[in-house]
């Protein structure tokens, strides 16, 4: 046997040992990517917070969010405008407080507003400043994401407009008719859910008593859960926004809401790639080795 197969022959054992403690160290990264890329907060009880900046003559504002009670970093929300809604965040159960400085006040100056909210399992909930500057308030809603019976629609009117102080709202679809959707819908409320017949509709909202309008066309999925979000318009009339609260049969949307700032957050690709990089080497030192064996010729 020649000395380079000696040596394959001889280090073949210590080499079949390492690379199997190689392997092992490899699926334990796998398995480390796995856990690590589950959604924040899924090892125990959930619920979900969004927040949102209701007011028409209110600035922007800096929105705090952490838990009461807690010596942690709160998560910062900073120059929320008017009509600004965020994604809803993944939290753990519990209570939390918001608080609303105005935009780029220092973190130790007196809140503008506060309050609390209590997250309960599988709830989700908008805290939203509302009302006129003067007597603005913060206003924790309830949010329903549970689907909508029947396979329909679900829509609400988050009413935020100045200009139509009470609005009505009605709903129109080719070959599906007119109807009225809502009536007399005060500022700085939240009407309940409606039950929508899918598809493609126009809605249009109007100031009662000849007041401003708008209209938006729209395509409502079944099994999705809606907020129609009426604001003022710089124009000095109104518009009207279509936000998804939940969507396929009643799952919470993610995404959209900044790294650190909550939200339904995979973890890093990092311990992933890196064991995947280390199964292709493994297989590739193996295949090397198997392959100088069987190939180095007899004496």
């Amino acid at each position: 046997m020649t000395a380079p197969a000696a040596s394959v022959f001889l280090f073949a054992p210590v080499l079949r040992r390492r690379l199997g403690a190689l392997a092992g160290l490899a699926i334990a990264l796998l398995g480390l990517s796995i856990v690590d890329a589950k959604p924040a907060g899924a090892s125990g009880a959930v619920g979900y917070v969004r927040l949102a900046h209701l007011s028409p003559d209110t600035p922007d504002v800096d929105v705090y969010l952490g838990t009461v009670g807690s010596s942690g970093k709160p998560k910062v929300f900073p120059g929320v405008g008017y009509g600004v809604v965020s994604s809803y965040l993944t939290v753990p159960t519990g209570t939390y407080a918001v608080a609303m400085r105005g935009a780029g006040a220092p973190a130790s100056s007196a809140p503008v507003l506060t309050t609390t909210v209590t997250v309960s399992a599988g709830q989700a909930y908008t805290v939203a400043g509302v009302g006129h500057h003067a007597d603005l308030g913060l206003r924790v809603i309830d949010d329903d994401l549970s689907p909508p019976p029947g396979g329909k629609a679900k829509v609400r009117i988050v009413q935020a407009s100045v200009h139509a102080p009470v609005l009505d709202a009605s709903i129109a679809g080719s070959g599906s008719g007119t109807g009225e959707f809502a009536r007399d819908v005060a500022f700085a409320t939240t009407t309940t859910y409606y039950p929508v017949t899918p598809g493609r509709w126009t809605l249009r909202v109007n100031g009662t008593n000849n007041g401003p309008a708008s209209t938006l066309s729209v395509h409502l999925r079944p099994g999705d859960v809606y907020s129609l979000l009426v604001l003022d318009a710089k124009s000095g009339g109104l518009t009207a926004q279509l936000r998804v609260d939940a969507a396929e049969q009643g799952r919470v949307p993610s995404g959209g809401v900044p790294t650190g700032a909550g939200g339904t957050q995979t973890g890093s690709l990092t311990p992933l790639l890196l064991g995947a990089g280390l199964l292709v080497l493994l297989l590739g030192v193996g295949g090397y080795a198997g392959y100088r064996t069987r190939r180095v010729p007899p004496r």
